[in-house]
C-alpha cells in the first residue's frame, strides 16, 4: 500500500499519516495501534527488504558450482532484481535517512550486516589461499557493501543502463579487484 502511494509520485516526507491509514483500509486511531508514527511503518517496511537482500548476498560463496565470476554477477543481478520490484520503498528509505537517525542507524545496521557476512567470505577465501593474505578484508568489505550500494542505488533511480551488464560489471570489479582473481582462474 506505501509502495503503491510512493509510486505515485509521493515523497515520503509528503505522506500523511492519514493518507497511510486510507491506503491500509484502517482509521487513523487503529493505525496509531500499530505504529509509533510512520517513520514506524518504514523501519519495519525496510527490516523485510534488507532481510530478503541479505539472503540473496548471503548465498554466494567464490568457490563452487554457483560460484565465480558469474556466480557473483548472477547474485547482483538477483539483488538489482528484489530493490527494483521495491524502487520506491528504497528510495523512501534514503530519503527520511537523511534527517531521521532512528532510520539511518537502521540502514546503517542492515548494512554492517552485509559488511560482516563480505568479511567472512573473504577471510575464509584468505584461508584456502584463494585470495591473497594481505588483503584487509574489513576494508575490502566496505569497499564492496558501500560502493555496490551506491552503484545499485544509482541504477534504481534512473539509470538507462541494463541491469546484468551493471551486475556485470560490479561482479568483474570485484572478482578481480578485490578477490584478486586472474582472468584464467576458475570457480572451483
Amino acid at each position: 500500500m506505501i509502495e503503491e502511494l510512493l509510486r505515485d509520485g509521493a515523497s515520503y516526507t509528503e505522506l500523511s499519516v492519514e493518507q497511510i491509514a486510507h491506503a491500509a483500509g484502517i482509521s487513523r486511531s487503529t493505525f496509531y495501534l500499530y505504529f509509533r508514527d510512520k517513520v514506524d511503518v518504514l523501519l519495519r517496511l525496510s527490516g523485510s527488504l534488507k532481510t530478503e537482500g541479505f539472503v540473496i548476498a548471503q548465498a554466494w560463496r567464490p568457490y563452487g558450482p554457483d560460484g565465480g565470476l558469474d556466480g557473483l554477477a548472477r547474485t547482483y543481478e538477483l539483488i538489482l532484481e528484489h530493490y527494483r520490484k521495491h524502487a520506491s520503498l528504497l528510495s523512501a528509505i534514503n530519503e527520511v535517512a537523511t534527517y531521521d537517525p532512528a532510520v539511518r542507524e537502521s540502514w546503517t545496521a542492515d548494512q554492517d550486516r552485509f559488511i560482516c557476512n563480505t568479511v567472512a567470505v573473504l577471510k575464509e577465501e584468505q584461508r584456502a589461499g584463494r585470495t591473497p593474505a594481505d588483503i584487509d578484508a574489513e576494508l575490502a568489505a566496505r569497499i564492496i557493501v558501500q560502493g555496490g550500494g551506491q552503484v545499485i542505488a544509482q541504477q534504481l533511480s534512473g539509470s538507462d543502463r541494463d541491469d546484468a551488464a551493471v551486475a556485470r560489471e560490479l561482479a568483474t570489479g570485484y572478482w578481480y579487484g578485490v578477490y584478486r582473481r586472474s582472468p584464467g582462474a576458475s570457480a572451483g
